[in-house]
Order: structure tokens, then sequence, then C-alpha cells
């Protein structure tokens, strides 16, 4: 491995040094990670806001049944996306990663060439061949109504590849910020901005169609840009390719991947296979779900690049460190969104629409599997980071199966909550095995004293909420004073039981980047740096 070099790609202050010293690397990791963190939650937050309004929009203006249908198309749209990338997010953001440890820049350029060039092919055989099958496939799903969001769906998916791939490349330089101002800002922005000129025109549900298109396309090409101005940073160098060990990588990845978005989104397919009219209920509480976990993603992508980068230079310590503190931060994060999940399903669902407060037991039914999805933490990513693509695929590929074999079994009898039980069901079975297997990889646990505090906080937060709406029983009221005792009752625990030195150290990293705001100096070129753990 040739040497690192010695400047930090983000500055250093002379606290942080002393700490550094006394405590060893962990602690700069822990920093830089929050850094990535802390800008992808806000992104996040923003990302899942905007998504958020998009389906309350359609449900208000068009009703739930053409939520169902936007949600059907879009499950396509993920499934195929991921057909397309053939596993290159994964592959992109973990090669790129180690290229610039070992400051090898021919294998970096030929990896992005490689990965972006297969990706985009692959891309517009499948857009062809799903807009020539496209009546066929909305006849198969019960609805000829589809076939025109179908077609569309495939003018999007090339834009949406091209989109994906570029910034899983730049995750790799261990920045976010590419990452949450395309991915999660502009293009969830721009799509929620045309659709709301879509439907005041009475463009209707093809105008929210014709909305994926804007935003996937503009949003690929500003990606294009964004890594392009990476590459700048890195030598001049002849690309070197290696498809071996980028395919061997990412062909693995990419079944782990598809089996993992199946998982997700093969519940609604099988809604419309066995034409159940409740689609768009089962999305709108999927989509409060959603909103409840929208914390992990974020922190997946600011973690991945470190696990990748610590466990190629062997520093276990580390890992087991970044992962125990991630999965904290998951946690308590997204837990008093989880006890208003539990404790107001009913008052939550009636925002999107009155008649829809019956998916209320799919709500709490999805929210169980979901939490322990939370209290487990990124330990797929762990898993591919540390290149056990193969045992993630294993996992994911199970999953998907029980998943599919319940959803058989459970929906013509008991319907949606029938396929929630399904999801759930799979969800925490997938995430106790990783679990175990994350223990004999590295040899840590997700749990730690925080995120027991956490728990207790969410006990008192849940009694409170309960005491709360039997007080106030009448809607919207019950909503808006239920979330508010919830989330006061949640915080003043957590501050009363107080917080970690990782709460702490991650307090005063966001607090001094706020600070320092867009004066500070920019990254350096070129490859991660051992002296900062964080090219931000």
């Amino acid at each position: 491995m040739t040497e690192q070099p010695n400047r930090p790609a983000t500055p250093v202050t002379a606290a942080e040094a002393e700490a550094d010293e006394a405590t060893g690397s962990g602690d700069r990791h822990v920093r830089g990670m929050a850094r990535g963190g802390g800008l992808n939650l806000v992104g996040a937050l923003l990302s899942q806001a905007a998504v958020f309004l998009i389906m309350l929009l359609l449900a208000r203006v068009l009703g739930v049944r053409e939520v169902g249908r936007y949600a059907q198309c879009y499950a396509v749209l993920s499934l195929f996306g991921l057909l397309s990338l053939s596993g290159f997010r994964a592959g992109l953001t973990r090669f790129v990663a180690v290229h610039l440890a070992d400051d090898d820049a021919p294998a970096l350029r030929g990896t992005i060439r490689l990965g972006l060039g297969v990706s985009v092919g692959s891309a517009v055989l499948l857009a062809t061949g799903l807009a020539a099958a496209a009546p066929w496939l909305a006849e198969q799903l019960n609805d000829p109504g589809l076939t025109t969001g179908l077609r569309l769906v495939a003018l999007t998916l090339p834009a949406t590849t091209i989109c994906e791939a570029a910034l899983a490349a730049t995750r790799g330089w261990r920045t976010q910020r590419p990452f949450t101002y395309i991915g999660q800002l502009y293009e969830p922005g721009t799509r929620l901005l045309v659709t709301v000129l879509a439907l005041v025109t009475g463009a209707g549900l093809t105008g929210a169609f014709w909305a994926l298109v804007v935003a996937g396309w503009s949003a690929a090409v500003l990606a294009l840009v964004a890594l392009a101005r990476l590459l700048r940073r890195v030598e001049p160098a002849r690309p070197v390719y290696r498809p071996r060990q980028l395919f061997g990588f990412s062909t693995v990845s990419w079944a782990s991947s598809l089996s993992s978005t199946g998982l997700i989104w093969m519940d609604t397919l099988l809604l419309g296979f066995f034409a159940n009219p409740e689609i768009g209920v089962y999305n709108v509480a999927t989509r409060l779900v959603t909103v409840a976990i929208f914390v992990l993603a974020p922190i997946n992508a600011s973690f991945g690049p470190y696990i990748a980068y610590l466990y190629h230079q062997g520093s276990l310590p580390d890992v087991r460190r970044v992962y125990t503190v991630a999965t904290g931060w998951v946690v308590r994060l997204s837990l008093p969104a989880f006890v208003a999940l539990l404790i107001l399903p009913g008052d939550l669902l009636r925002v999107f629409d009155g008649s829809i407060a019956t998916g209320a037991t799919v709500t709490v039914v999805l929210a169980l599997g979901q939490l322990v999805n939370a209290a487990t933490g990124p330990c797929g990513t762990v898993l591919n980071m540390s290149g056990r693509v193969a045992l993630n695929m294993a996992d994911n590929v199970a999953a998907l199966v029980i998943n599919v074999l319940l959803n058989l079994w459970l929906i013509p009898a008991y319907g949606i909550v029938g396929s929630a039980v399904a999801w759930s069901v799979s969800l925490i079975v997938v995430n106790i095995a990783r679990v175990w297997q994350v223990r004999y990889l590295i040899g840590a646990l997700p749990f730690s004293p925080g995120m027991l505090k956490g728990v207790a906080a969410a006990g008192v937060a849940a009694l409170a909420g309960l005491g709360a709406q039997a007080l106030v029983p009448q809607w919207p009221w019950s909503l808006v004073v239920g979330l508010t005792v919830i989330a006061g009752s949640y915080l003043a625990v957590v501050l009363a039981l107080g917080l970690s030195k990782e709460d702490v150290m991650v307090l005063r990293t966001l607090r001094r980047r706020r600070g320092r705001g867009r004066n500070g100096p920019p990254p350096t070129a070129g490859t991660p740096t051992a002296a900062s753990g964080a090219a931000r």
C-alpha cells in the first residue's frame, strides 16, 4: 500500500488533535462520519418530506386508487433500476474507496468508466423492453390504465441509472455532498415541484409520471458533473480496467440488492397480481413507516465508505467503534417516529384520506418489522463493505423467498394485513441473522448503553402519547397534541439520562461544521487521508 498524504481533507482543530492523540484514530472516524451523516440526515429528511407530500397530494387530489397505480409503476422503476445497475452501485463505492486508499489513479478511472458504461447500456436495453411490454405487464397487474405510466417509467430508467451509478462513485471519496444535494434534495424536490404543477394544470397522474422523467434526467446530468469535478482532483492516468475484480464483487452485490429491493416492492406487485383493491391504502401505510426509518439510508451512505476504507486497512477496532455508534444514531433518531406509528396509526393515516384509517393495523405491523430493522443497525452494509457480498446476497435472497411465499399464502386470505405480516417477518428474520454474522465477522453487537437510554425514553414517550390520546380524542387535535407530547417527552428523558461521549463529540463536530460554514478550506484533491479519517 502506498503512503497516504498527510494533509487532512477537513480541518482538524487543536482540541480534536489532542483528543486523537489520547484516544487513537477511532474518534477521528466517528467525527468524520458525523460530518457526512449530519449532512445526509438533513438531506434524507427533506427527501422523505418531498416524497411524503407527493403521496399526500396524489391521495387528496386524485384519490387513493391513483396512489396505488403510482406505487406500482414506481415499484417497476425501482426493480428495473437495480437490474440495470448490475450491482455496480455498491461496487463503485467500494472500489473507488479502495483505489483511493491505494493511490491507484489508473484503476480508479477504469473502474468508474467500466461501471458507468455497463450500467447505462443495460438500462437502455431494459427500458426498450419495458416500453414494448408495457401493455402486457399492465394486463398482468389487472389494470390496463398502468400502460402510460410504465412507458414513462421506461423513459426515466436510463436517467435514474446514470444518477445512481455516478453518485455511488462520488461516495467513494467519502464525501456525501453530491449524494445529498443531488440525490436527496434536488431530485425529490424537482419531482415534487413538477408534480404540483401537473396537478394544478389538470395533467393528473400522467403529469406525475412526467415529473419522474424531468427530475430523473436533470439529476443525471448534475450527478455526472459532480463526478467529473471529483475526477479532476485525481492525477491524470490512462485507465486500467479490472473487470474480473469489479464484476466478481458487483455480480453478487447485484443479486443482493435486487433481492433487497424486491423485498421492498414485491408485496405491492403481488397485491396488484391478486387484484387487491386496497393497494393505495397499503402504500400510504408503507410510506408512513418509511418516513420513520429515513435515518437508516443516510447513515448507511456515510458509514459504508468508512467500513470499506478501515476494513481494507485491517483496523477492526475502528470498524467496531463506528458500527456501534452508527447503530445508536439510527435507533435513537428513529424511536420517536416509531412510537408515534404504534400509538397514533389511525390519526396519521387520516392525514391522507379519512376513509383509509382502516389501514392502522397494517401500519402497526409494518412498523414492528422496521423497528427491528433499525435496532440491528447497518449490519448489511458491514457485510458488503467488508467484501462479504455473497453472504449478504444469501441473506437477501432468503428474505425475498420468505416474503414471496408468505405473500402468496396470506394475501388471498388476509389481504393487505397478510402482506404486511409477510414483509415484517422477512425483515425480522434477515436482520437477526445478519447481527450474528457481523458478530462473527468483526466481534461486535449493535447494542450500547446509549441505545438502552433511547429505549427507556421511548417507553416514557409511549405512555405520554397514550395519555394525550385519552385526554384529547378528537382529530386533528389528537394528532397534533399526541405528536407534540411524544416528541417532547422523548427528548426530555434522553437529556435527563445524559448524553454519551460519542453524542457530545458528534454534536460538537456538527456545531463546528456549521460555524465554519462555507468559508472553510475546500477538500484536498486525491486520496482519503489517514490523518483526518474523512475527506469532506
